[in-house]
C-alpha cells in the first residue's frame, strides 16, 4: 500500500503576535496614540510574517480601508487596544481581534448577542461577552466588514472554553481564543493550526 505524504495531513500553522505596549506611550492621547499604537500592531504583523518565513513590508488596504491580500494570497490583520496590540499573516482570510475583559450593561449585552446565544453557556457573564464579541469582531474582519454587520453574525456554538463556531452569511466560522492579563484575543482559526506567540505580557 502506497504511503502518502504526511505533510497532506498536517494543517498548515500561523502564529498570531501579542505585544504589550511599552509604558512610555502610557500618555500619549488622541490621534499621536493611535498612530503609536497602529505602527506597534504593525511591528506585530511583521514577527507573525517572520515566524512563516515571509517578508511583509507595508500592508496595504483599499479605498474602504479593507486590508489586501498579498504575495498570492496571504490576508493579514491587525488590532489594538491601551496595553497590547496584535497583528496576524495567514493564507486563509484573516481575522483578529482584542479586548480587555471588564464589566459592561445589559444593553450592550442585548446588542451583541441574542438570548438563546446567552444560553449556550453559564461561565462567567462578563468573560462570555468578550468571546463573543471579539469572535464576531474576528469573523467581520476577515470578510471586510464592519460593525454595520454586527448582528449578521451568531454564536452557533461553544466548542469548550478557548473556542467557539460563529455563523456569518450562512457560513460557520471556527474561533480560537487566547486568555492573558484579563484580556482575550480571538483569531479566526478555521482549518490552520494557531501557534500563539507572545511577547512582554505583563
Amino acid at each position: 500500500m502506497k504511503i502518502l505524504n504526511k505533510k497532506l495531513y498536517q494543517k498548515e500553522r500561523i502564529y498570531p503576535v501579542i505585544l504589550a505596549v511599552p509604558k512610555k506611550y502610557s500618555n500619549y492621547k488622541g490621534r499621536e496614540k493611535n498612530i503609536i499604537l497602529s505602527k506597534l500592531a504593525r511591528n506585530a504583523l511583521k514577527i507573525s510574517a517572520h515566524r512563516l518565513g515571509i517578508k511583509f513590508d507595508k500592508p496595504l488596504k483599499d479605498k474602504d480601508g479593507v486590508p489586501l491580500p498579498f504575495n498570492n494570497g496571504y490576508y493579514w490583520s491587525v488590532t489594538h487596544k491601551t496595553e497590547y496590540v496584535g497583528g496576524v499573516l495567514s493564507s486563509e482570510k484573516a481575522g483578529m481581534d482584542i479586548e480587555k475583559i471588564r464589566p459592561c450593561t445589559k444593553a450592550l449585552f442585548k446588542k451583541t448577542g441574542r438570548d438563546k446565544e446567552w444560553r449556550l453557556s453559564d461561565e462567567d457573564p462578563f468573560r462570555l461577552f468578550f468571546r463573543y464579541w471579539t469572535s464576531k469582531e474576528a469573523v467581520l474582519k476577515a470578510n471586510g466588514k464592519g460593525l454595520p454587520d454586527f448582528s449578521q453574525c451568531s454564536v452557533k456554538q461553544i466548542l469548550d472554553k478557548n473556542s467557539l463556531i460563529i455563523n456569518y452569511n450562512d457560513k460557520d466560522w471556527a474561533i480560537e481564543h487566547f486568555f492573558f492579563d484579563d484580556y482575550v484575543a480571538s483569531i479566526l482559526k478555521n482549518s490552520l493550526n494557531i501557534k500563539w506567540a507572545i511577547k512582554n505580557i505583563k
